[in-house]
């Protein structure tokens, strides 16, 4: 598929098409395809062809002096000379994207010594899968907080011809494009909620497989698939953390009381049910109301509870 130029919308409904857009207004439209190429047989063929030609035409050059003879042995130099410039090693994780005068003609992902097009220009891609961590952020969350976030996303290139052509430096997009998803994803939770609230602390799964799906998307454009990304640092910021801390304190400590309470409740409950059931003692209204505030305050207070012992009646 030839190499062409679109002129498309920059998204499509707030979503992005996909597409790279150029300077000029236009979304460049190219594809990864595989560019001719022979395995190490026949680049090993050519090396041996080309280099019998040029020792033969060093050899006649030298020896004839017949000048059209001299001239069909320079072209064949030259011509040897251009099948070595076809030759190239690729090592494991490693592609040639091959251009020839300026046109892209594909992308070679075979290893070893390989042959391609002569007189062609190769750059070399990595497929490798790679990781970063983006700097630290200052963002508000979803309550207005503002918090330090960091993230660490693992990706590899997918499509090597979008990775050389859609974008001017690859590696630059995707950690600008990382840092700009991870914002957006920080801006739409907040740091802590309640049950059922999805947070940034609490919902750390689903935050991270929002902000993978996010960046994703905001990638593809240059060729990049992103494997993984994980929350790596989450704070609040500094000038809100000490009043932050003291508000989680609060919230559980009002947390384990509402527990404490409500598990005294029941233990006096089932003191009180007991004890008339077996008949042990029957309690008027009142008696039966400071019993039970008693040991409430027993079962609830932080000290520990001195018994007085009644030695009388119960009712003196």
């Amino acid at each position: 598929m030839p190499e062409s130029t679109t002129p498309v919308q920059d998204s499509v409904g707030g979503e992005p098409t996909g597409r790279p857009v150029g300077h000029d207004g236009t979304r460049v439209d190219v594809a990864e395809r595989p560019a001719w190429s022979v395995g190490a047989g026949g680049a090993v063929l050519g090396v041996v062809v080309s280099l019998l030609v040029l020792a033969l035409g060093t050899l006649g050059a030298v020896s004839s002096d017949a000048p059209a003879m001299v001239g069909v042995l320079a072209v064949g130099l030259l011509l040897a000379l251009a099948v070595l410039t076809g030759i190239s090693v690729i090592s494991p994780g490693e592609t040639l994207v091959v251009q020839l005068f300026g046109r892209y003609l594909g992308t070679i992902r075979r290893t070893g010594l390989v042959m391609t097009v002569p007189l062609s220009t190769r750059r070399r891609v990595s497929v490798r899968v790679r990781n970063f961590e983006t700097s630290e952020l200052k963002v508000n969350d979803a309550d207005g907080n503002p918090i330090n976030i960091a993230a660490i996303v693992v990706w590899q290139v997918a499509d090597t011809a979008r990775a050389s052509f859609a974008v001017e430096d690859y590696d630059d997009f995707v950690s600008v494009q990382a840092e700009s998803a991870l914002r957006h994803v920080a801006m739409s939770h907040p740091y802590d909620g309640g049950d059922g609230v999805e947070s940034l602390r609490g919902a750390t799964e689903l935050v991270s497989g929002e902000i993978a799906t996010e960046v994703a998307a905001r990638v593809a454009v240059a060729g990049v698939e992103v494997v993984e990304a994980r929350i790596s640092n989450l704070a609040y910021a500094p000038e809100i953390a000490q009043a932050m801390l003291q508000r989680q304190q609060a919230g559980a400590i009002i947390a384990a009381r509402s527990r404490i309470v409500e598990g005294a409740v029941s233990m006096v409950e089932d003191a009180l049910n007991r004890l008339e059931s077996d008949g042990v003692v029957t309690l008027d209204d009142e008696r039966r109301a400071t019993m039970v505030s008693n040991l409430l305050v027993v079962l609830c207070g932080e000290s520990r509870a001195t018994p007085v012992v009644n030695a009388g009646s119960l009712y003196q």
